[in-house]
């Protein structure tokens, strides 16, 4: 059997409301990963469709967390971040890529800080712009539409948009810094919804698609994230992983709405994880 391979996630942990850690940590265990966390921040629900919710910033325990990984002399398969608490972040996060980064590291960073073409509530402009120095570090990065426009400081483009300009999107991701580049619900058609993912090294761009489901589902980009890297530290070629991660997403949303859940929960992606599993073949491993 070969050996377990182990990632530290580095999210938000939003205590009711399935986003960030509460999704990142079930979804990654089930592949098959060792998965360590390292939280960023506490909130008492995720930012989408609560009000009053409690913040706490957890800035000043990362680099003792940090600290202590490397007294262990932790090896971590890949590092993968999502929600930042604080603009200071940029730098801690930054500073443990480099500590931890080896040979056959692989480092994903989900920009993680709006959508419909708007920032999420406790972030700035200034932090947005700041993030482009964490994608510079990543081998992968997974924005949606919305934050890519924020890393190019360009104009959102809503729905009105090209092929073309999804390519030359992509490719001006990827001069960030990043090999690698999947951009999160595209569409090209009123029913189907998707992403396109670009690796600089081949040249190659790739679509996968589902059915679309009316409605926003709050948390699916970061289930869409974690199917996204189980797939790849499990061998898949990037076009197969981004499609098992919006197969895997759209299921997620399918369930929910088939079992009329409130949305701003998120979605079930519990019940489907049966499904991630199979996709990935780990059924009879």
């Amino acid at each position: 059997m070969n050996k377990q391979k182990r990632i530290a996630a580095i999210h938000d942990i939003s205590c009711v409301g399935r986003c960030s850690l509460t999704v990142a940590l079930p979804i990654l265990s089930a592949a098959g990963f060792d998965t360590s966390v390292l939280p960023t921040a506490i909130l008492s629900t995720h930012t989408g469709g609560f009000e009053g919710f409690t913040y706490r910033d957890l800035t000043e325990d990362i680099k003792p967390i940090s600290n202590h990984w490397q007294s262990l002399n932790l090896h971590f398969d890949a590092l993968y971040s999502g929600f930042l608490g604080s603009f200071e972040q940029i730098d801690l996060v930054a500073d443990l890529f480099d500590t931890f980064k080896s040979p056959d590291t692989l480092i994903m960073v989900d920009p993680v800080m709006a959508d419909n073409g708007v920032l999420y509530s406790i972030y700035s402009p200034e932090m947005a712009k700041g993030m482009t120095k964490l994608c510079a570090k990543a081998d992968i990065i997974v924005p949606n539409l919305t934050e890519a426009a924020f890393l190019l400081e360009e104009e959102y483009v809503g729905e009105d948009y090209t092929q073309d300009y999804i390519e030359t999107t992509l490719k001006k991701l990827s001069a960030l810094g990043s090999d690698k580049v999947v951009l999160s619900g595209v569409s090209f058609e009123s029913n189907k919804v998707g992403a396109a993912a670009y690796d600089s090294i081949t040249g190659r761009v790739s679509y996968a698609f589902n059915d679309k489901i009316d409605g926003y589902f709050h948390g699916t980009g970061d289930v869409f994230g974690s199917a996204l890297l189980s797939a790849l530290l499990n061998n898949f070629p990037l076009a197969e992983a981004t499609k098992i991660a919006v197969d895997y997403t759209h299921m997620c949303i399918f369930l929910t709405q088939k079992a009329e859940q409130e949305k701003r929960y998120g979605v079930c992606f519990e019940k489907a994880i049966p499904y991630l599993i199979k996709q990935l073949g780990l059924l009879n491993q």
